[in-house]
């Protein structure tokens, strides 16, 4: 029987349409769960938007428009943006559904019946890009540091107030047995700063608007971000309809977050579930953020880049491989377009690609197309070959588990680049113009095993192209295109798997080259170079 994991993403806040930058916590989550699925586990895999944002009931008004229409044309877009690159979650959750409806209500009843939960009156500095008050120490020159271009509202009124406070002992316990609750150790010790500053009772109900879930029994309030998006988690595990389905996959896995919100993911969300008797989730996982040129890229600075052009230049499964290779998802980092420019044609043009192409063409020029069946010993040099293969399969096994994704692909690279040291080494040209035509076999045999391996090592992070490369070389994957129903993935990564001989495919280009125009990257157009 296999084993279940549930993953989550944050919810996003509501927009027309997905920038790139949104999506590479998405890219990193769908990574995670194609992994799993590949080791054989059963997966639950959430995504979804918060709807419930004052900021959308403002356009909402200001379109003339009722504020469900407009969330359903955004949620919308956000999904096929998503099903376009790939993201195979299994419900796009949104707060507005019925079922999360009775499970945010749920919640609150619970924290009611705790005790937890006291009328009181808020005045603050509230911001309506991530639906959030802000303390003085927050703010940076008098703005939220995340929206600089929006301006702060001074509210004051009446709300329910959360009694986070009485939960300073538990979470401290928590961390203290069980610090991996919060990853990586970096975000972790934001988190701790925050507690040992002391905890503050935070809002959990907004009075004076309709747009939202209504509190219970108060209808001149509604339920406040936390109390509903935050259970999100549990609505899609089942909560409180389905008891059964609950027991099966909750708690959570791995909550993938973005490291803005780990206070509310960190302090707040376990003590709502101490609250209301629900076990904690296993972890939860912080990635940094993209920035181009230096800049946190956002729709409120205006430096964001659109998913359409992206794919054009990159394609899919591109876009896919380059924001986990080139920016540490623990950490974040800076990218530019000239790099990505540069990385794709290194990594997947020039290495992976070069390769597969010359493994597959060589086999038809000198083999017609028929590989010999792996001998797993082979000489000195295929077992250094299968040395760096076992190698490489070892460290991506780790950054895998870590979410180190670019360390993973990192070793995908070095494997590859094995691979054509290997084959610029043993020169199956030269080897076949000398007549030697059983050692031909033997190199061309190796490398396509490279290639064999190096496919389902991409298949998390490229799907699309690692069936491709299988295919080309006459293995098609054992798995469907989720990444589900095959062997395991831990047999598929054993040098010698599948040994057998195979007919290859005709060799066509993976990732084509992109050559860069007179104006740069962002002009560049695709070209396949041979």
């Amino acid at each position: 029987m296999s084993d279940t994991f549930y993953l989550t993403t944050a919810i996003f806040y509501p927009s027309p349409a997905p920038p790139l930058h949104s999506l590479f916590e998405a890219i990193g989550a769908d990574a995670l769960v194609r992994y799993h699925r590949l080791l054989g586990d059963e997966t639950r895999f959430l995504t979804g938007m918060d709807e419930h944002s004052a900021r959308v009931e403002r356009l909402a008004r200001e379109h003339e428009r009722e504020p469900q229409a407009l969330v359903d044309a955004w949620a919308a877009n956000w999904r096929a943006g998503f099903d376009r690159f790939a993201i195979s979650y299994d419900r796009f959750i949104r707060t507005t559904d019925a079922d999360h409806v009775r499970a945010s209500v749920e919640m609150v009843r619970r924290a009611m019946a705790s005790g937890d939960i006291y009328k009181g009156r808020y005045e603050g500095w509230y911001c309506t890009g991530d639906n959030e008050f802000k303390t003085d120490a927050q703010l940076v020159d008098g703005r939220c540091p995340d929206h600089p271009t929006l301006e702060l509202q001074w509210l004051e009124e009446e709300n329910y107030f959360f009694r986070l406070s009485a939960y300073q002992e538990r979470l401290e316990q928590l961390y203290l047995e069980h610090p991996s609750f919060c990853e990586p150790e970096h975000f972790r010790n934001e988190v701790l700063a925050w507690l040992r500053e002391g905890l503050r009772d935070f809002s959990i109900s907004r009075s004076g608007t309709r747009w939202g879930i209504p509190f219970p029994d108060d209808p001149e309030h509604t339920i406040y971000v936390w109390f509903d998006a935050l259970t999100n988690y549990l609505t899609g595990a089942g909560f409180p309809d389905q008891p059964d389905e609950f027991a099966r996959w909750w708690p959570a896995d791995e909550h993938v977050i973005g490291m803005n919100i780990t206070r509310f993911h960190c302090l707040y969300w376990p003590a709502m579930l101490m609250s209301a008797g629900i076990e904690l989730p296993r972890q939860v996982f912080a990635h940094g953020f993209m920035t181009l040129r230096g800049e946190k890229m956002s729709k409120t600075r205006g430096n964001v880049i659109e998913l359409e052009d992206a794919e054009r230049l990159f394609g899919v499964d591109g876009v896919r491989y380059l924001v986990m290779r080139e920016i540490p998802f623990d950490k974040g980092g800076d990218m530019t377009l000239e790099g990505l420019v540069r990385r794709y044609n290194a990594d997947l043009a020039n290495d992976l690609g070069n390769l597969l192409n010359r493994t597959v063409s060589m086999s038809r020029r000198y083999l017609d197309a028929r590989l010999p069946a792996l001998d797993v010993d082979g000489a000195p040099a295929d077992v250094e070959l299968r040395a760096a293969a076992e190698r490489a399969v070892a460290s991506y096994g780790e950054a895998m588990v870590a979410l180190h994704f670019d360390e993973a692909l990192a070793a995908v690279i070095e494997l590859t680049r094995a691979a054509n040291g290997y084959a610029e080494s043993q020169a199956p040209w030269s080897l076949n113009k000398a007549g030697e035509a059983q050692r031909v076999g033997q190199v061309l045999a190796a490398m396509a095993e490279a290639c064999r391996i190096l496919g389902h090592l991409m298949a998390p992070f490229t799907p699309a192209a690692a069936r491709a490369l299988h295919q080309q070389l006459g293995v098609p994957a054992p798995y469907d295109e989720r990444g589900a129903g095959g062997p395991g993935l831990l047999g598929l990564l054993r040098w010698g798997a599948q040994p057998e001989a195979r007919q290859t495919g005709s060799p066509q280009p993976l990732f084509p080259r992109i050559e860069a125009a007179a104006g740069g990257a962002e002009d560049a157009t695709a070209s396949v170079t041979s």
